[in-house]
């Protein structure tokens, strides 16, 4: 009988909180939907929006009389009051065009009044914007993400059906996803978010990535940060980058005269916004924005273009006009691949001012409730601000339906015997995989493992390896092994890694390697294979020096608490000397030869040092200043901050050495940095210096290189740990050492101001570098160089001049830099 009761309750709420909600359709006078429509309780913060179809649904659960306040821009606000006394009610508007007009401006061709409007709106700017000295909100966020129109393959892999979200047409929804959380705000730019609820399609275990820290979007700042940095149309230097016009104006439901003003670029690729920003007229606020971006513009370049809509609601008891509604559209091409989202986000609830302190703020900026991912239907449909489009409705349907299929043995068992069938294109590489216990195993004959040196000659590589996951918390262990024959010198050497990750919170690794290796002299690897092949073979000029290292080594990892990571390493090694084995060049010169294989004297065939066995420890820690972290249930992920350094310290002892000599201690520090200012471009720097201890006669091997470049190529992202005019191996030490690099990327800045060159969109970039070694000049490169080069969206090439001196002018050089995304 209990139970029964209980049963008949349970059915009696569930029908009741199904259908206690006031719920319509919005249209235009010709009866076409209107989505995003803005709709409030008078004097509230209790907002939705509707969905594309037009549709809302209004959680009100209590009969009473109501005011409800319909605001779409550019059409006239509604105010609605209806006594409600039973649900389900429905509520159906229409809306009509707003009148926006120019008669009542005086509009001079001397005197843009738009411009006026603007200058009074950047008078008021830090005003508005200290109005808010914090607040708590609910939020909500939905992101979608649609493909159009995908390839089979990309660059020869299969694509597949991306986990069920594209259909035979190669089209669909590929991400699906809604959270609801409780934010917290303190000025200047302290925002914590703890999210309660939070749903993927297709994923009954998964955590949304939506959060209110990736769209908040400020324009009363100076900057607005979407890729970089890009200039709000009301900064204070607004009126360096953008053109205004004023298009009409018009009264809201409160009397307020609202100024719609057209935002006009000066230059299309500068970092700025286009489209319209709707002002307040005496309080200079801003009421509500539709502002594009462009890919270019945002600098990210797979976007075509990026569309951001906000809408504002007034509160006469708090004097502050709050954001209410906002929308990221976007669209993008890549790869082949075009498609297009949304990302939708609505404040609600709001308390301003309401005491918060730094003390209710820390690291973490965002965490999750126990059961966050479990909420059923019913809680949705209850809580969900913007209903669910048809659309909408059948992904979640279709991919939650054809989960618990996807995850079963069977079905998994049935994809792997496809896979796993070898095929004559697996000739070079090849994985077997069991979904259902889920591990991997496989070998891969790389390409890029066919190199040439002057030690081996040409080489061969063959990868083996074996990787099992055991669950939710990204823990997992690996095997593998990789061998590499050399033709000239007829011999095989091979090398394996063991490694375990404990969980995916503070990463804690632990790998097992050993094995033997050629490896060059600076373990930093300063000269890919790939270059010194094409200098050799081409060139006639072997930079790469080598030696042979037989090794047994233990490598153990940790952040030990928020910022500070842990490294660890022992190491036995017995190392080798290694001497040219071949000649061979594709262009013979006869004014060259190739050098030996001694780094220290490149003209002498002796040995760079005494075959000897040696004991190395290494000891490393890590601080990222000021770095904040999400908490996920499973995992932790940091945030670097731009506003602070990361400092690294580290102690190196070689000791048990064959040869006395070449034991040794050496201390270790490096800081670097990366950050914007404001709309000028980036800068970056990184400082290193070290000293030896008992190191008079050590091995080559262990002192401290840096990195050269002689063959004037580089991928390098940046050039702040590198000298282009160096030569590998000229200044290094086993003394003290002070290594000094300096960047600053104007990304549009300069370039962008200059008649015909901000056509070609440019970044022109300065850097300095300088070396300071014991017994030797101090040593500086001077760089102007320009990136971003190339055409559309493959911005692959940066060019520049280097100038190097030491005690006086050394050379100059081109570098090439290739960056392939």
């Amino acid at each position: 009988m209990k139970k029964s009761l209980l049963s008949v309750l349970c059915i009696f709420m569930c029908t009741f909180l199904s259908t206690a909600q006031v719920t319509g359709t919005i249209t235009d006078t010709n009866q076409q939907p209107l989505p995003f429509v803005n709709i409030l309780i008078e004097n509230t913060y209790k907002g939705i929006t509707t969905n594309d179809d037009g549709y809302y649904e209004l959680d009100i659960t209590q009969p009473n009389t109501y005011t409800i306040v319909y605001t779409y821009l550019g059409y006239k606000t509604v105010k609605k009051t209806v006594a409600i006394d039973k649900f389900p009610f429905e509520l159906h508007i229409t809306l009509e065009e707003e009148s926006v007009s120019l008669n009542e401006v005086v509009v001079s061709s001397e005197d843009n009044p738009a411009n006026a409007i603007i200058r009074q709106t950047i008078s008021k700017r830090k005003e508005n914007l200290d109005k808010i000295e914090s607040f708590r909100a609910e939020f909500y966020s939905r992101g979608l993400i649609r493909i159009k129109d995908a390839p089979e393959k990309i660059l020869g892999q299969e694509v597949g059906d991306l986990g069920g979200g594209l259909d035979s047409t190669r089209s669909g929804i590929i991400y699906l996803s809604e959270t609801i959380s409780k934010i917290q705000y303190l000025k200047p730019n302290q925002l914590k978010e703890r999210i309660t609820a939070s749903k993927v399609s297709g994923d009954d275990s998964g955590f949304s990535f939506n959060n209110a820290q990736d769209v908040n979007f400020n324009f009363y700042n100076n900057v607005v940060t979407f890729g970089g940095e890009n200039v709000s149309p009301i900064a204070n230097n607004a009126f360096g980058y953008y053109r205004y016009k004023l298009e009409g104006i018009f009264y809201d439901e409160r009397g307020n005269l609202i100024n719609k003003i057209k935002v006009i670029p000066k230059r299309e690729n500068d970092p700025v916004f286009s489209g319209t920003i709707y002002i307040v007229e005496d309080q200079w606020t801003i009421y509500a924005l539709e502002l594009d971006i462009t890919g270019i513009q945002a600098r990210i370049p797979a976007a075509d273009i990026i569309s951001l809509k906000q809408s504002f609601s007034y509160s006469e008891e708090d004097n502050i006009w709050a954001l209410i509604s906002q929308s990221i559209d976007f669209s993008y091409k890549f790869f082949g691949i075009k498609g297009d989202g949304r990302f939708t986000a609505v404040y609600s609830d709001y308390e301003f001012n309401s005491g918060l302190t730094k003390k209710d703020f820390g690291a973490e900026l965002v965490s999750f409730e126990n059961e966050a991912n479990k909420k059923d239907s019913l809680f949705w449909k209850t809580i969900r601000p913007v209903p669910l489009t048809l659309e909408e409705k059948t992904d979640y349907t279709k991919k939650d339906s054809i989960q618990t299929v996807r995850e079963s043995k069977t079905y998994l068992d049935s994809i792997d015997k496809v896979e796993n069938t070898f095929k004559l294109g697996d000739i070079l590489g090849y994985t077997y995989q069991n979904s259902y216990k889920d591990y991997r195993l496989g070998f891969d004959i790389p390409l890029s493992g066919v190199q040439f040196n002057t030690v081996q000659g040409y080489t061969a590589q063959a990868d083996l390896f074996f990787n099992k996951s055991f669950d939710d918390y990204k823990r997992y262990f690996s095997a593998s092994a990789v061998m590499q024959y050399g033709f000239s010198d007829k011999r095989l050497r091979a090398k394996g890694y063991l490694t375990y990750k404990f969980n995916n919170t503070n990463r804690r690794f632990l790998t097992l390697s050993g094995g033997t290796e050629v490896r060059q002299f600076n373990p930093t690897n300063p000269i890919t294979p790939f270059g010194n092949t094409l200098a050799t073979l081409f060139f006639e000029e072997n930079y790469m020096k080598l030696y042979e290292r037989r090794f047994v080594q233990l490598d153990y990892s940790e952040e030990l608490f928020n910022g500070f990571r842990l490294y660890s390493g022992l190491s036995y090694e017995n190392r080798t000397a290694l001497f040219n084995t071949t000649d061979q060049t594709f262009y013979p010169q006869e004014d060259k030869i190739y050098t030996s294989n001694n780094p220290v004297d490149p003209t002498s065939t002796d040995a760079p040092f005494e075959n000897h066995n040696i004991m190395k420890f290494n000891l490393t820690g890590r601080i990222n200043f000021g770095q904040k972290y999400l908490s996920y249930p499973d995992s932790k992920f940091n945030i670097n901050s731009d506003a602070y350094p990361t400092l690294v310290l580290s102690y190196e002892k070689g000791f048990g050495s064959t040869n006395e000599d070449y034991n040794f201690d050496q201390i270790k520090a490096r800081i670097y940095q990366s950050f914007n200012i404001a709309n000028k471009g980036r800068f970056s720097y990184n400082l290193r210096a070290g000293k030896f201890f008992n190191a008079d006669d050590i091995a080559f091997m262990d002192y401290q290189h840096f990195n050269g470049n002689q063959i004037h190529i580089s991928r390098r992202g940046n050039y702040t740990d590198v000298f282009n005019n160096l030569g590998y191996y000229d200044l290094s030490t086993n003394d003290s050492y002070l290594e000094m690099h300096a960047e600053h990327d104007f990304n549009g800045f300069i370039l962008g101001k200059i008649p015909g060159l901000n056509k070609l969109n440019f970044n022109l970039i300065l850097g300095a570098h300088n070396l300071s070694t014991l017994d030797n000049k101090p040593y500086q490169e001077f760089t102007i160089g320009l990136d971003n080069i190339g055409w559309g969206k493959w911005r692959f090439l940066r060019v520049d001049y280097i100038r190097s001196y030491q005690g006086g002018y050394q050379g100059d050089a081109i570098m090439f830099g290739l960056k392939f995304f």
